[in-house]
C-alpha cells in the first residue's frame, strides 16, 4: 500500500507538470488569419477568411487549430462560426486534447456542451495518458463538467495509460473533498466500474480508506 500510494503521488506531480499547454501571451500576439479572429471572436473576420479560402484546420507551432483556439479563449460563437464552416471537430493538438477535454479541464461547461453538439466526440482518447475528457474533469472535481459528459454517453470505465479510470482519477488525485465526493457519486450512480483496480490491484475503495477520504470510502462501501 505505501508502495503504491507513493507512486500514485508521483504521478500526479508529473500529470500537473504535463497539462494542457494554453497559448502564451507571446503565441497570441504573433496569431494571424483564423487563429487571430478564433482568440478575438470575431465572427465576421473568420465568415470572410472562410470565403476567401483559409485553411480552417491550419496548425500553430503546438498543433493548435483555430477551434482550439477559440475553445481556450472561451469564445462559444467563435467555435460555433468555426463548427459550421466545416472545421473538424475532433482535431487533437500536439498534445492530443481536443475541444472537449479543453473545456472540461478550463471548467468550461457551456462551451463544452456546445462542442458536443456541434460534433465533438466526448468519447475521444485525448492527452498524453491516453485518458478522456471524464478522466481529466473527473481528476480536478468539475462536478458539472463530469454531469454533461455521463449525460452525452462519455465512456465511464475507460483505462488510461497510467491504469486508472475516471473514478480511480477522482480518488487518487482528488482531495476527498465536496467536489470529488458529488463527482464520485456522479460516477457511481451512472454505473461506474468499482472492481476496476490500479495496476498494483488496488481498487477506488481501498485508496480512498487509505487516503481517509471517508465519505467517498462510504459511498463505494454502498456499491459493494
Amino acid at each position: 500500500m505505501l508502495r503504491t500510494t507513493l507512486v500514485c503521488l508521483s504521478l500526479a506531480a508529473t500529470v500537473a507538470a504535463q497539462a494542457q499547454t494554453v497559448p502564451s501571451a507571446t503565441e497570441i500576439d504573433a496569431y494571424q488569419g483564423l487563429h487571430r479572429a478564433a482568440h478575438d471572436g470575431n465572427i465576421e473576420e473568420i465568415r470572410r477568411l472562410v470565403r476567401s479560402g483559409d485553411n480552417l484546420d491550419a496548425r500553430d507551432r503546438n498543433g493548435r487549430t483555430p477551434a482550439h483556439i477559440a475553445a481556450f479563449a472561451s469564445n462559444d460563437e467563435a467555435l460555433r462560426a468555426l463548427a459550421e464552416a466545416g472545421t473538424d471537430m475532433n482535431a487533437l493538438d500536439d498534445q492530443a486534447y481536443d475541444v472537449v477535454t479543453i473545456a472540461a479541464v478550463a471548467d468550461d461547461p457551456d462551451l463544452m456542451s456546445l462542442a458536443i453538439t456541434l460534433g465533438n466526440d466526448p468519447g475521444l482518447t485525448t492527452s498524453p495518458y491516453g485518458g478522456t475528457a471524464l478522466i481529466a474533469a473527473a481528476h480536478l472535481g468539475r462536478v458539472e463538467v463530469v454531469r454533461r459528459l455521463i449525460d452525452a454517453g462519455a465512456p465511464l470505465d475507460h483505462v488510461n495509460n497510467l491504469g486508472w479510470t475516471a473514478l480511480m482519477e477522482a480518488v487518487v488525485l482528488g482531495d476527498g473533498g465536496p467536489d470529488h465526493q458529488q463527482v464520485v457519486r456522479l460516477l457511481l450512480d451512472a454505473g461506474a466500474d468499482t472492481s476496476i483496480a490500479d495496476r498494483d490491484g488496488v481498487t477506488p475503495l481501498v485508496h480512498a480508506r487509505a487516503r481517509g477520504y471517508l465519505e467517498i470510502a462510504r459511498l463505494l462501501e454502498g456499491t459493494n
